[in-house]
């Protein structure tokens, strides 16, 4: 609950603070800050400040109501050279002005910006929840931005499959295209040349083969071989929006063995039954606990694994999924003491199995919560482990 004579302050540089930058909607590379004040009438007054040579664009694109330069809040003992200290010194001088003594911050407030409040007579308390409610439910341009990340990330996957599927193969089972082995590292320089076209940052994805699958998140590296579990997983933001896409699908090059088999069913099976049970209301551990009731009744167990567990110990390790959105992972969490979902949350639904004798299987998608259930975004891609 924010108090009337409260000001709530934000401040730091919005390319990187994912919450500065949902709030203002302004995207920069130096420091700013943000103050909404609460006038005696009630009115609330949103107030940006911004470098100089920032004024003009924040005016075009942000959300304020007043747009200043930190030299328009300077005292008679000036602003200190460096931009992160008078930006907050600005912001403390823009709050004295208007007679605020008590301000608010959330989870985000740079330790600086909050030196320099306090050191001005301004108490800052910090509200770990501020701001995290409309993080989570994406509005219609936020999801129509998060339908097209998916889509992009679900032609990658699509790409990277395809060429592990379709590659020949050498008398010692390795995978070969265009005359050479097909490595992770190559199958990986594909998915880049891909984003790199399209307008997309794209961290290392995950090319993992084999036994080097077992471990959730081992990039991958080496030649790729015939017969082995090979899993994708791809996670790009789009340059233009700022929204992540999150997408993983398994693949084999030729015949499928029986342990691989029915390490995939378990894992489609557990993502349908996750799919049913993410609705609103419902808790990330409910809907974590439908994914684990499936993994259990195929057989396979869950959890960190004994330490002296054989190769052949086949467990889902991980979580069912994570918050998704201007961060590849933000509330809530899909897992054991998961927050409530809410309209609009948008969630990965991601189960999956490893054993090191096989390697790993994991099937992933990303989902809005809406009033009749979860809806997947992006145009749907096959789930099977056949991509030829």
């Amino acid at each position: 609950m924010i108090a009337n004579d409260e000001a709530i302050v934000m401040g730091g540089i919005s390319a990187t603070n994912m919450t500065l930058f949902h709030q203002t909607r302004f995207r920069v590379g130096d420091p700013l800050a943000f103050a909404d004040i609460s006038a005696a009438n009630g009115a609330r007054t949103r107030t940006l400040i911004v470098r100089d040579i920032e004024l003009d664009r924040a005016k075009q694109h942000a959300r304020a109501d007043v747009f200043a330069v930190p030299s328009e809040f300077a005292t008679a003992a000036g602003l200190s050279g460096e931009r992160d200290i008078s930006t907050a010194q600005a912001l403390a001088e823009c709050l004295r002005r208007a007679g605020v003594k008590r301000a608010v911050c959330d989870r985000t407030f740079p330790g600086v910006f909050m030196h320099v409040l306090m050191a001005a007579g301004i108490s800052v308390r910090c509200d770990l929840d501020l701001f995290q409610s409309s993080r989570r439910s994406k509005d219609a341009v936020e999801l129509q931005a998060m339908d097209v990340s998916q889509r992009a990330t679900e032609d990658a996957i699509e790409l990277a499959c395809r060429l592990i599927a379709r590659a020949g193969v050498n008398k010692n089972g390795e995978l070969m295209h265009e005359g050479a082995p097909l490595t992770s590292e190559r199958v990986r320089g594909e998915i880049d040349m891909f984003f790199a076209r399209c307008g997309f940052e794209n961290p290392r994805s995950i090319v993992a083969g084999g036994p080097q699958g077992a471990d959730c998140h081992h990039d991958g590296d080496g030649v790729l071989r015939t017969g082995e579990l090979i899993m994708v997983d791809i996670f790009p933001k789009s340059k233009s929006s700022g929204y992540w896409g999150d997408c993983t699908r398994t693949v084999v090059h030729g015949k499928v063995l029986p342990q691989a088999a029915r390490m995939h069913a378990a894992v489609v099976q557990a993502k349908a039954a996750a799919v049913r049970a993410a609705q609103v209301g419902a808790g990330g551990g409910d809907v974590h606990g439908e994914t684990l009731r499936v993994i259990h009744e195929h057989g396979f167990s869950s959890g960190t694994p004994p330490v002296d567990a054989p190769d052949s110990w086949c467990a889902m390790v991980h979580g069912t999924g994570h918050g998704l959105g201007l961060d590849v992972h933000e509330p809530p969490l899909v897992d054991r003491g998961g927050l409530t979902l809410v309209a609009g949350d948008v969630i990965t639904i991601e189960p999956g199995l490893y054993c090191k004798a096989v390697g790993g299987v994991r099937v992933e998608d990303a989902y809005v919560i809406e009033a009749t259930g979860a809806r997947r975004l992006g145009r749907g891609l096959p789930e099977g482990l056949d991509w030829s």
